[in-house]
This record gives structure tokens, C-alpha cells and sequence, in this order.
């Protein structure tokens, strides 16, 4: 294979891109690092001198499944587009990429720049069909050994989450013994505030109230900290209105063991999205588990009326119009803290319909009062007065205008015409 290397390779870089998945792999596996590194010698067996060898390790601890986050895979197919490399190497394919993205993204570069590619097997040219498709092939195997692997382990974990084995993490309240019973917090201060927030919810069925009665009682909510030098730890901080919908929504306070209520999804960034999945969809479900703060007839209790709650309030978490007078409904923004005010509307003189702008993020966030409450009778009056000094049939005639030079009409077909109800710019 040495015949691939001409003189023009060798008078650019070899790289050595060196890679594990985990950095418990680059602790515990050194050997397979140890090989890595010792494909410096076929470079220069091949003959590059060693300061034309360049080692690339700065993925170390890195999965190979995309590049986000992997600065030195990204390095190297910057440097190999810009011709600087005449030589890569890798272990094997499943070192350099996991995806086949990836792989023939850098396989296509490398064609163009006639880099060799070498692994322990043997050196290849990508720019020559054989060799082209034998990567390909070697490409494609390491993403099926990556799809196979995951789905090995995923299927051992749902098989011991089915029978209810998985050791899952626990939400603050509840604990592990040394032989791994689910007991309450030894903690009677956790354990009274958790019991609290079941008890105010009981009495009003509203989360909002129970994080004001916490606040006016001036009580402090638990939460254990999960990572950092005071990993395990509680810390006491003022209860939000999220604390009060996990607790409330966690099945694990009633005594169930539950697996499979979120999915996580990655998308090409490389950010996780986390979705909330349908009971119906739930891997395991299994009632009675072990002890609770609350029945499940009371845990169904509760997100009945959360249920409920949400129906009641769902017109008010989205921006689009709705029915009613106001004018800047879903429009208008808090001048104090940027979140998009809401619209309540309050009869004067038994007939006619006022609308008031409220803020409301930090009365339901935290129990505080709302930012600002404006009224909007004042505010609607003067908007529509500027709406009708501005929308005149000149403005729509250059709208219209302006319109047709962008977007031209079709041949035989009419030119666009203005929606009903339709204005030009203001």
C-alpha cells in the first residue's frame, strides 16, 4: 500500500486523531489510547519525519456520534480542506466518526485534497473507487455497531425497569437505604414541607396559592444538589411555582415506581429536549412500590385538577388573538421584566367590557405581585386613534405597490389583492 504515498504527501502533515468515547475509557482503557498513539510509527515507517506528525487528542472523553463538541475532529477537517494534510490517521473508522455524516463528509474532503486515509488494517486513497468504497462500507458497519450497542443496552434497561429493578434517582423526599429500600427523608424538616405542599394543594387546588402560602408563611423549600463539591447536599431556598408542579406531578410521592414519563431527544446542535410522555406511554408503572407523602387515589386527585387548572388558563399562555375587545391582546410587553402581559377584562356599568393589561410571570413564578397592571380602555383608545391616522388609502395603495415589485403576479393569474381587513405597514 506504501505506492500510495507520492512525494507531495509527504510534504505535508500526518495526523494522528486520537479518541475514547468516555473519560472513564481514556482511565481505565489505556491500551486502546496506547494503540492510538503508536500509529505514529506507520507514519513514519510510511516516511513523514516527526515534525511534519501532527497529534490530535483533543476529543479525549468525546463521543464520536456527531461532531458538536468535538474541537478536534472539527480541526482536523479544517485542516485537511485546506490541503495542509496529506496523511490521517485513526485507529479505525469508529475512531474518527460514528456517523456516517461525518465519515463521508470527511471521506468526500479528502477525495478532493488526495489525503491518504490509514487505520490498523491497511492505507487507503479516497480519491480511487475501491478504496472509496471500502471505506464507505467500514463507515457504514461502525454506525450499525453504534445502533446495535445502544439498543442492547436499552432493551437490558427497560427489561430490569419493567420488573421494577432499576435503581432510578429519587425526587427530594425520598431516599435509598444501604439495601436499597425507598424510605422518606430521615430529615423531619424535608419531610414537613413536602407533606405541606400536598396539604396546602388539598385545601385551595391551586398551585399558585400553595407557593403564596409559602411565601406568606415565610416557609422554605428543600432541594438536593447534584453536582459540585457539595453533591448530596440540601440546600433551602423560597418555593416557585415549578417546585410546586414537580412535586405535584411526580408519581414517585405516591409510592410508585415509574419509568419512561420523559424522552430525550438530540438534535444537530447538540442540544437535549426533554418532552413529557403520556401515561399510555409509560415503560413501567408499578403502584405500591414502596412508601409515599400521598395515596395514588390522591396523586390522580391532583392531576385532575391540575388538568383542570391548565384548561382554565390556557388561553392566557399563548399570544394569538382571542375573543374579546382589547386590541393589543397578545401584542403588548412588560416594560419591567420583557415577558408578554396577559388580558383581563372587567365589566363597568353593567354593560360595557374593560380591558386590563396584567403582567403576571412573578405573581405565578414566585406568589409575588404581578410587575404592572395597566388599563387599557386609555392605551386602546390612543392605538386605535394612531390606527386610523395611519392606515389612509394612501398607505394601502403603496403597500400594494410596494407589493408588486417584490412578490410580481403570475402570468394569467390576478394580482395579489390585500386580505380583508389587511393594512400596510405602520
Amino acid at each position: 500500500m506504501a505506492q500510495h504515498v507520492t512525494a507531495q504527501h509527504l510534504t505535508r502533515l500526518a495526523c494522528l486523531y486520537v479518541r475514547q468515547s468516555t473519560l472513564q475509557q481514556v482511565l481505565e482503557n489505556t491500551e486502546s489510547t496506547a494503540r492510538q498513539y503508536a500509529l505514529r510509527e506507520r507514519a513514519r515507517a510510511l516516511g513523514w519525519p516527526d515534525e511534519r506528525i501532527v497529534v490530535i487528542d483533543q476529543d479525549l472523553g468525546h463521543s464520536g456520534a456527531s461532531t458538536v463538541d468535538r474541537l478536534g475532529f472539527q480541526r482536523l477537517v479544517a485542516e485537511v480542506g485546506l490541503g495542509q494534510v496529506g496523511l490521517v490517521l485513526g485507529l479505525e473508522v469508529s475512531r474518527l466518526a460514528r456517523n456516517s455524516r461525518d465519515w463521508h463528509h470527511l471521506l468526500e474532503i479528502c477525495a478532493l485534497t488526495h489525503t491518504l486515509i490509514l487505520d490498523e488494517e491497511g492505507l487507503y486513497d479516497p480519491s480511487t473507487f475501491n478504496d472509496r468504497l471500502l471505506l464507505g462500507l467500514k463507515g457504514t458497519m461502525s454506525e450499525a455497531e453504534l445502533f446495535v450497542l445502544r439498543a442492547r443496552l436499552q432493551g437490558g434497561i427497560r427489561n430490569y425497569a419493567r420488573r421494577g429493578a432499576l435503581k432510578l434517582p429519587l425526587p427530594i423526599g425520598l431516599c435509598y437505604t444501604e439495601n436499597e429500600v425507598v424510605v422518606l427523608d430521615p430529615d423531619l424538616l424535608v419531610q414537613t414541607s413536602i407533606h405541606e405542599v400536598f396539604r396546602s394543594f388539598a385545601q385551595t387546588g391551586s398551585a399558585f396559592t400553595t407557593v403564596r402560602h409559602f411565601h406568606k408563611e415565610h416557609l422554605l423549600f428543600p432541594r438536593r444538589i447534584r453536582c459540585g463539591a457539595h453533591q448530596g447536599e440540601i440546600a433551602w431556598g423560597e418555593i416557585q411555582h415549578h417546585d410546586v408542579l414537580r412535586v405535584l406531578h411526580q408519581p414517585a410521592y405516591a409510592g410508585a415506581y415509574v419509568f419512561g414519563r420523559t424522552r430525550s431527544t438530540k438534535t444537530a446542535d447538540g442540544k437535549v429536549h426533554i418532552t413529557d410522555q403520556p401515561r399510555s406511554e409509560w415503560i413501567a408503572l408499578v403502584k405500591n412500590a414502596h412508601v409515599g407523602y400521598i395515596t395514588w387515589e390522591d396523586y390522580e386527585r391532583n392531576e385532575a385538577q391540575l388538568a383542570m387548572n391548565s384548561q382554565a388558563y390556557a388561553p392566557e399562555r399563548f399570544s394569538p388573538p382571542r375573543e374579546g375587545p382589547a386590541l393589543l391582546q397578545g401584542l403588548i410587553i412588560c416594560g419591567t421584566c420583557g415577558e408578554r402581559m396577559t388580558v383581563r377584562y372587567h365589566q363597568r356599568g353593567g354593560h360595557r367590557i374593560i380591558p386590563d393589561y396584567l403582567c403576571q410571570r412573578k405573581s405565578i413564578e414566585q406568589g409575588e405581585n404581578p410587575c404592572q397592571r395597566i388599563p387599557g380602555a386609555d392605551l386602546d383608545r390612543v392605538i386605535g386613534a394612531l390606527l386610523v391616522e395611519r392606515v389612509t388609502p394612501e398607505t394601502l395603495a403603496l403597500t400594494m405597490a410596494v407589493q408588486e415589485q417584490i412578490i410580481p403576479p403570475c402570468s394569467g393569474s390576478p394580482a395579489l389583492a390585500p386580505s380583508s381587513g389587511g393594512a400596510g405597514p405602520i
